[in-house]
């Protein structure tokens, strides 16, 4: 018998096709396997994705303000123990210091796509004798729309804010049953009283959270530092990143260069951050048990094929075949199996994000979210499935080399 160079390969092939149902099975099993793995992790990503989008979309990523004021209690004179109570001082808005200026010195910042400065305040929204609780935002439209994109989340009308003029949250609007065009009185309240402004709705947005919706009046910035009684300030300015995981990273940097309060969007969403690690463990997990069964199936037929398979064995090496072919052909085995498998089980994953992003609609009649099994990802599952191929292969090759011709023949 000569042995070419694709000895291994004919015999392992022959191996797999004489044991037709074993062969099967475990090739199913191994697609089995990595379809869960590529779907579960598509969905977790896509999953992700969504949240972040919506959460992310009505939010800077980083957010500058003054410092919180505190009361400072004297000391008390030496060699005397005082217990003092000291009452928390009721926050009021102010001004980032020298907010203008700044601007430029943020935007000029690496990683840092926008800045916009926002006046924010609470107030009454009027309509008639209907009377809302408001969130007042007061923003330079180009630049806020840098930050949470806000024209793409526009329901009615069209984005403007001139003066006199102001946007609404769509569900704000249905409590006080205007609509695009109408005007609406804005009521704050400040040290020097009330004050009362008439606007105009030229647009009504969805932000993507109900409560936002309801609550939400963005007015130009002038027209908001009047109401709140702070002319020409600035109570935050808002950054957007190139990159959304370094917020927290930019946000540590800031706060050691300028003494300003300095938010990323980690730390005023903890619990959602918290969900993410969860879920990216939760799949971590997912992913190292599926292939550890897939790697102890394979193990297992495969070293039922060395028993079966003693008299070929021996026959092998008494025609010549060292034991370094013989190893081999088993591990060609391990790696034609989970290389079927894992094709198999792509294709799988992809006819499950079909049916889920075809039959499962929310109450809108469109998919929950978008899912995509993004090629890198699938060739690193394939090919972290193969080399577990490989590897499950390893025991049983290294046991079949180690067969004596002589007793394998007898057997």
């Amino acid at each position: 018998m000569a042995i070419g160079l694709g000895f291994e390969r004919r015999v392992a092939l022959r191996f797999l096709r004489e044991g037709r149902m074993q062969s099967l099975l475990i090739i199913v099993g191994v697609a089995a396997g990595v379809a869960v793995v590529a779907y579960i992790s598509a969905l977790i990503a896509g999953l992700q994705a969504n949240t972040l989008e919506k959460t992310l979309g009505a939010q800077p990523h980083i957010t500058l303000s003054p410092p919180d004021e505190v009361v400072a209690a004297a000391a008390p004179p030496a060699g005397t123990t005082a217990l003092q109570q000291t009452q928390p001082r009721a926050q009021r808005p102010r001004s980032v210091a020298n907010w203008a200026a700044l601007v430029p010195v943020l935007e000029a910042l690496p990683g840092v796509a926008g800045v916009s400065p926002m006046v924010a305040g609470a107030g009454l929204a009027q309509r008639g004798e209907a009377s809302k609780s408001i969130a007042l935002v007061g923003v330079e439209l180009d630049r806020y729309d840098r930050i949470v994109n806000l024209r793409s989340k526009v329901v009615a009308g069209s984005a403007r804010l001139g003066p006199g003029e102001a946007i609404l949250g769509r569900d704000l609007a249905a409590d006080l049953g205007v609509r695009v065009g109408d005007r609406v009185a804005v009521v704050t309240s400040s040290s020097s009283g009330s004050v009362t402004d008439a606007v105009r709705i030229t647009a009504l947005v969805d932000l993507g959270v109900r409560e936002l919706n309801r609550r939400t009046v963005i007015v130009p910035l002038r027209a908001a530092q009047s109401l709140v009684g702070l002319p020409g300030g600035a109570t935050n300015l808002d950054l957007v990143l190139t990159d959304v995981w370094a917020a927290p990273d930019i946000a540590a940097g800031l706060a050691r260069r300028w003494p300003y309060k300095v938010e990323s969007w980690q730390d005023t969403n903890a619990p959602l951050v918290s969900a993410l690690n969860a879920q990216s463990v939760s799949t971590g997990l997912i992913r190292a048990v599926v292939m550890v069964v897939v790697v102890l199936g394979i193990a297992s037929v495969l070293v039922v094929s060395v028993v079966q398979k003693q008299r070929e064995i021996g026959i092998l090496r008494a025609m010549g075949a060292t034991r370094g072919q013989v190893l081999r052909i088993f591990l060609l085995q391990g790696a034609i199996v989970g290389a079927l498998g894992s094709a198999l089980g792509v294709l799988l994953a992809v006819a499950l994000i079909w049916a889920f992003t075809s039959f499962v609609k929310g109450s809108d009649g469109l998919p929950l979210f978008n899912i995509t099994l993004a090629p890198g990802l699938a060739l690193r599952i394939a090919a972290i499935a193969t080399l577990c191929g490989v590897l499950a292969a390893v025991a049983p090759a290294r046991r079949a080399a180690a067969l004596d011709p002589a007793q394998a023949i007898r057997l």
